[in-house]
């Protein structure tokens, strides 16, 4: 069968499934909409946390970074397994032990001030939205690659797509549509790896075949691709570090502590009956996850070697553009993948040299996209993969939606602004503020700051400076003051976004940036991107500081966080 038309069948069939759920699993109530009713197995929740979480970043782009970065893109791999840990172990038991819908709202009670939630909603809503536009350039990616359109076109009908299923069902159905996702999505990751490990190595399991040598030769892979990347003027894969040391030791645990503190991960755990099934469904959640994450190398490693061979079959023999295979012709399209014949000899040179380089518009986040075709795979292995990058994209910008809608309709309408609204009325605002979430997410997705990995990793940094410290300190520490609180977010996300804009732009619009992407100009040595530690670090010393010399809290708040880490007595959440 023709591959558009594979692609339309089996693309159509996993949105019908989609559909289907999110008009099974609707929500009727407040308690549906934001937590699923809190009655989702461990299993589930980690299967849906999974999908949740292995966004666009993970499933279109963290390979095609890694496949161009080699070495450095290991800060991917730690960060965001390792915060996930974290998460696992110091947040989401306790949070779910409090029994609340949202993050904002265990801030504000934890450091008894509306002032306190309101700011933290505004993080929040920064946060996610920053977070989404990466969502948003993945759905226009895979988009303008299944439908064959440009990638303007992609995003507008992802757009939509996402609208129908995350405004109609919230959480109850985000939840179910999710774990149908993680099955499609891994499906799609994994099959392709398989056969490509097959074919490069003879050894079915990706992650050894990275260990491996290539098929009739005894020249070990990433060898081979070391050799490669060096003649054609790339540092070596292997040992390529992510611009220094001290910058690659920030941007992981800036992803690592953004990880801990993003609300729409933390919110799954309010999802499940008791706090043991929290800790239960991260750890099935990162057994999910896992199965990915360590694909994930391989798939770059292989993607790359395939990518270069194919432009350069032959050291020093290039393929002539009028010769170039249909996948290429296909991405052209997209406008993603561009080629310039700057010497008019019609052959395709690739290189480091950006003067002689003609394949002058790669977008690192087609590789993942691109790599079964490159491989000549099956049509339906390329279908299923067109398939596992929407739900992939899908799934996790639905997440972050509902957080931004709980925040808004939940945290500011019903928690400060209109606290006698009725449950019907609330969850019309949910509705209508995702809508808007989603219009505005899309419009900045026309112009994203980066790469889906590199945009997600300033929603990281972002949620490292201001998010995280306040819940780690609500829980553990009896001391920290509101006005500690409330300083601290301010004072973290504040240097965070000041540093991110100064060089990305205000609002991303590069035009704005009045000192630069430029390495001189970056702090330390550490890129915007990985910016988040410092502001993570800024905000844990500020609160400290400042509650020092402000009143202490008061009894029944210190009682409050002492009861949180108490094992045993957890109450169901708490429905409005």
């Amino acid at each position: 069968m023709e591959l558009q038309t594979l692609t339309y069948i089996v693309v159509g069939i996993t949105f019908a499934i989609y559909i289907g759920i999110a008009i099974w699993a609707r929500a009727g109530s407040t308690k549906d909409f934001y937590v699923a009713g809190g009655g989702v197995h461990p299993i589930s929740n980690g299967m849906a946390t999974a999908a949740d979480w292995m966004s666009a970043a993970s499933f279109i782009s963290m390979a095609g970074l890694i496949a161009y970065m080699g070495y450095g893109g290991s800060v991917f791999l730690m960060g965001w397994t390792g915060g996930f840990v974290i998460l696992a172990m110091l947040l989401a038991p306790y949070l779910r032990k409090y029994g609340k819908f949202t993050v904002p709202e265990f801030i504000g009670d934890r450091f008894y001030s509306r002032t306190a939630r309101v700011v933290a909603v505004v993080c929040l809503i920064i946060c996610s939205v920053t977070y989404v536009i990466g969502q948003m350039k993945g759905i226009g990616v895979a988009f303008s690659r299944f439908l064959e359109v440009d990638y303007g076109t992609g995003l507008l009908v992802g757009m939509c797509i996402v609208f129908f299923y995350a405004v109609l069902g919230g959480m109850k159905g985000i939840t179910y549509t999710q774990i149908a996702q993680y099955c499609v999505l891994i499906l799609a990751y994994t099959i392709p790896a398989i056969f490509i490990s097959l074919q490069l190595t003879g050894n079915p399991i990706p992650q050894l075949g990275l260990g491996g040598t290539l098929v009739g030769t005894d020249t070990f892979l990433l060898d081979r691709l070391d050799q490669v990347v060096v003649d054609l003027g790339f540092r070596e894969y292997t040992t390529d570090v992510r611009i220094s040391g001290i910058n690659m030791f920030a941007y992981t645990a800036s992803l690592m502590f953004g990880t801990a503190g993003l609300p729409h991960v933390i919110i799954r755990f309010f999802t499940v009956p008791k706090v043991r099934d929290a800790r239960s469904s991260a750890g099935w959640a990162l057994i999910f996850i896992t199965i990915l994450y360590t694909t994930a190398p391989a798939v770059a490693a292989m993607a790359r070697l395939n990518l270069m061979q194919t432009i350069e079959p032959e050291t020093g023999n290039y393929l002539a553009y009028e010769e170039r295979p249909q996948w290429f012709k296909n991405w052209e399209k997209t406008g993603l993948l561009a080629f310039e014949d700057k010497n008019a000899d019609g052959l395709m040179q690739y290189s480091a040299d950006e003067i002689k380089n003609e394949l002058v518009k790669v977008d690192q986040d087609i590789i993942v996209l691109a790599n079964p075709e490159i491989a000549q795979l099956p049509n339906w292995v390329i279908a299923l993969v067109a398939a596992g990058g929407l739900a992939a994209a899908l799934s996790t910008a639905a997440g972050l939606l509902l957080a931004i809608a709980s925040a808004i309709s939940h945290d500011l309408l019903k928690g400060i602004i209109a606290p006698n609204i009725s449950e019907k009325q609330e969850l019309r605002a949910s509705r209508v503020a995702m809508a808007l979430a989603i219009a505005g997410a899309g419009y900045l997705g026309f112009n994203p700051p980066d790469f889906a990995a590199g945009t997600v990793a300033l929603a990281f940094g972002l949620a490292a400076s201001s998010i995280f410290p306040a819940l780690m300190m609500g829980i553990f520490s009896k001391n920290i003051t509101k006005e500690g609180a409330i300083a601290g977010m301010l004072a973290g996300i504040g240097i965070t976004l000041f540093y991110v804009f100064q060089h990305k732009g205000i609002m991303f619009i590069a035009s704005t940036a009045f000192l630069g992407d430029m390495a001189p100009n970056w702090f330390l040595g550490i890129e915007p991107n990985a910016f988040g530690v410092v502001g993570c670090v800024l905000n844990f010393v500020v609160a400290i500081a400042v509650s020092k010399v402000t009143a202490a809290p008061p009894e029944e708040v210190r009682e409050m966080v002492e009861s949180i880490r108490i094992p045993a007595g957890a109450e169901a959440a708490i429905d409005h």
